[in-house]
């Protein structure tokens, strides 16, 4: 992995959980799914229009549309919709450490239902990390947590461990800024469906709400996303997912330091062991590749 990797992969880390620190402020005056489906209809745009001016076609092969359907609803519309909701009542903190906790669900699943071997060290670093997720649940759910927002943040971590493991081909056959705002559009049309049928949509303008839905809009919605798909083409999507293990540490970094958010000895000691859980798991992964 040369140091143009190890650039890609920190700075999609970063991003990625940046996003739910800037969601936390977004949902503080806005309707979650309405102030979503904004963002993806924003977002989605944008990358259209630059991926034309880069002469990238929509003209997709079946695979590409199959991707592109699949995680726009499965990621885009369930995963975020539904994390979105909770983060009105659960701190940005600890929805980034479930959100985190993809990659194991994807072992997992991948060990229990498609028949992938895992190594003793994926095996042990399966249980550590899932360990360390019952250590923080325990912790929040004692101090007060809601469950009703911690069992839909579970359901959209599923979803996505489905779309992960399901819907391929997005990346490959070129056009992909194109993929990208195209995913975020079906999600954005998935999303309308959703607040029109469940929620009332307001908004309340403040800057808080506007810079955070700038930032959420270009920089974990398009530039991470686009540069994901970057790194999986450079070094294989096993490997990419290595990175996951940062997104525990740098969650709960900047929900502290942006958002004041405190953390407990037990949450900190719960990362660390989710972190070295995800990271034994995508080693032992990476080793039969």
């Amino acid at each position: 992995m040369d140091l143009r990797a190890i650039g890609l992969g920190l700075a999609f880390a970063l991003m990625w959980s940046s996003a739910f620190t800037s969601a936390r402020f977004i949902v503080a005056d806005a309707s979650p799914l309405f102030a979503l489906s904004l963002r993806y209809l924003i977002s989605g745009l944008i990358g259209v229009a630059i991926a034309r001016a880069l002469g990238q076609s929509w003209h997709l092969t079946r695979a590409q549309w199959r991707a592109t359907i699949g995680f726009g609803v499965l990621q885009n519309a369930v995963y975020l919709g539904l994390f979105f909701i909770a983060m009105q009542t659960i701190e940005a903190s600890f929805a980034a450490i479930l959100a985190s906790t993809m990659p194991l669900m994807v072992a997992l699943a991948a060990w229990l239902f498609m028949g992938e071997r895992l190594s003793p060290l994926g095996i042990i670093g399966l249980i550590a990390g899932l360990a360390g997720v019952a250590l923080i649940m325990g912790t929040r759910i004692t101090g007060g947590a809601d469950l009703f927002s911690i069992a839909i943040c579970i359901i959209g971590v599923l979803a996505l461990t489905i779309a992960t493991l399901t819907v391929r081909g997005a990346s490959s056959g070129g056009n992909l800024l194109m993929i990208v705002g195209l995913q975020m559009l079906v999600g954005c049309v998935a999303l309308v469906i959703a607040t029109l049928l469940f929620e009332t949509p307001h908004m309340t303008p403040s800057w808080p709400l506007a810079l955070a839905f700038t930032y959420t809009c270009l920089v974990p919605g398009l530039l991470a996303t686009w540069i994901w798909f970057l790194l999986v083409g450079q070094i294989g999507a096993t490997r990419a997912a290595t990175f996951h293990f940062l997104n525990p540490f740098f969650g709960v970094v900047i929900a502290a330091l942006l958002l004041g958010e405190n953390l407990g000895s037990s949450d900190v000691l719960g990362v660390v062991i989710i972190a070295a859980g995800i990271f034994a798991v995508q080693i032992s992964r990476q080793t039969k590749t």
